[in-house]
């Protein structure tokens, strides 16, 4: 292998999208990928006739403009077929009021906010504000954060006068903007905006970076919006991979990356794998797009192999990200209710957010007549890291009764409605991705870690390049596909080459 190439490690959404770019531009790409199948965290699995998705159930980023449509757009690849969301998801607080529908329309969202809470409207014409100016900076293609002076010439070109306005918000949270408007009282507003925020940023509105929620909270509407995949969330893995192949990468799956190290008097990285016989393989690069977590590394390079003591230390002091249960059955689809929404969130008093993603009749994801219906929880990995197998088992069948007694409630079902049954848990997301402990998501957008305060994309060790969802602006494949190309923008400036992907408006 040529020492000027370039080692993609993950071959999740982030990696995959990573390799694709660089392939094209004409680079010397190889991606590792630990596992049989690419998609990572928005994979796919089977089970009989039913497709589903591992994690990710939704899409933002396929309107013209977004992020997917530029990236697809770019490299000449179809834009997947897919569904707008409407309403994007409808959210149950569990207090016997009606749920909240996010609707795609704008207008016909803020009636539904003027009913379901009266009062909010300054609340919600802040985040408004808030949310135009976030995207008149995004479209531009910030670097964040700045760590030399051409990422700062990047964020100056992005930034516009309204982004000097909002910018004083920036160490504010989403509790912050319910009291500088008024409506800090309004408890079942501050109840939703937990539940929506714990999925997006995997933080509360006490805790969620006010600059980050203003946006995600209307995320579901137009111009923008939510899609659901036909076929299954496994299309944009395989659209990136036909993309990557055909533009020359060359693709190593079900090896698994065991050891990084750094050659300061070539300027290269050697880097250790084994293949799915066990057999070691040496290569090397100049440079490693690392799009698995941060805290992987540090089982990867070891001590002497060039990460600082400072940037291990680091690293380590990350918070931790939550784990997720991820209830994954099957049933009668006549057995729903009419009109069931093709996402829900509930409240619970156990569970907290419990997020639903319901197949539709003609996704491919079931059997005309049969319904896939995935329930994901976040959890505190630290529940079931350290449970012997006995004790591992028995959580895990209570948990599993625990949700299907739940969603036998709320939809009305009977035993005989399911044909299939099973549950993940961390141990299972860490089998599966390889994500240290089965973390999930990414860093919370806290304040302290959101945009300019948060984790950059360039490491103190020239050559190595962080993508992913711990990275700008944060998680989802919008999110993860835009830190890919970003870094991607950031490695080919060092190599004296520019990446422009033109914005469709």
């Amino acid at each position: 292998m040529s020492e000027e190439s370039i080692i993609v490690v993950g071959g999740g959404i982030a990696g995959l999208t990573g390799a694709a770019l660089l392939a094209k531009e004409g680079y010397s790409v190889t991606l590792i990928e630990a596992h049989t199948q690419l998609g990572g965290c928005a994979g796919t699995f089977q089970r009989g006739p039913y497709t589903f998705d591992v994690g990710a159930t939704q899409v933002a980023g396929l309107e013209k403009g977004g992020i997917h449509h530029r990236l697809f757009n770019f490299l000449d690849v179809p834009i997947p077929e897919a569904t707008i969301l409407d309403p994007g998801c409808s959210v149950v607080l569990g207090d016997g009021t009606e749920p909240i529908n996010l609707w795609h329309d704008p207008l016909r969202w803020e009636k539904e906010r003027q009913q379901q809470f009266p009062g909010s409207d300054p609340f919600w014409f802040l985040c408004s504000q808030i949310h135009k100016s976030n995207w008149e900076f995004v479209d531009r293609d910030p670097i964040l954060p700045v760590r030399n002076f051409w990422d700062l010439s990047q964020l100056i070109r992005a930034i516009r006068p309204s982004n000097l306005l909002t910018g004083v918000l920036s160490k504010l949270t989403i509790a912050d903007l319910l009291r500088i408007t008024g409506c800090h009282r309004d408890r079942r507003l501050r109840r939703f905006l937990d539940l929506q925020l714990k999925l997006y940023s995997q933080e509360p509105a006490s805790r969620t970076a006010a600059l980050y929620g203003a946006t995600v909270l209307q995320m579901a509407q137009s111009p923008r919006g939510l899609w659901h995949l036909h076929g299954s969330m496994q299309i944009l893995s395989e659209l990136l991979k036909n993309s990557f192949l055909r533009d020359g990468g060359n693709l190593l799956i079900a090896h698994r990356v065991t050891r990084i190290f750094s050659k300061k008097d070539t300027n290269t990285f050697d880097v250790s794998l084994i293949d799915r016989r066990n057999k070691l393989i040496q290569i090397n690069a100049t440079d490693i797009v690392f799009s698995l977590p941060p805290q992987s590394l540090l089982d990867l390079i070891p001590i002497d192999g060039g990460l600082s003591k400072g940037y291990r230390e680091s690293i380590n002091k990350l918070p931790q990200p939550s784990g997720a249960l991820v209830f994954y059955g099957a049933l009668i689809r006549s057995d729903l209710p009419d009109n069931c929404p093709a996402h829900i969130q509930i409240f619970d008093e156990h569970f907290g957010s419990i997020f639903i993603s319901i197949s539709m009749e003609d996704d491919q994801r079931a059997p005309i007549g049969m319904a896939t219906l995935i329930a994901s929880i976040f959890v505190d990995i630290d529940q079931w890291s350290h449970l012997e197998s006995q004790s591992y088992i028995s959580k895990k069948n209570i948990a599993a009764k625990q949700i299907i007694a739940i969603l036998n409630n709320k939809f009305d079902l009977r035993e005989t409605s399911w044909t299939h049954k099973e549950l993940s848990t961390p141990r299972s997301f860490e089998r599966w991705t390889g994500r240290p402990g089965g973390i999930v998501g990414g860093l919370g957008q806290h304040p302290s870690q959101f945009g300019p305060f948060g984790l950059p994309s360039r490491t103190p060790l020239k050559g190595l390049w962080l993508c992913g969802d711990s990275i700008y602006p944060g998680e989802g494949t919008a999110g993860v596909s835009q830190s890919a190309m970003m870094v991607v923008r950031q490695l080919m400036e060092r190599k004296g080459r520019h990446l422009n992907i033109p914005v469709f408006r």
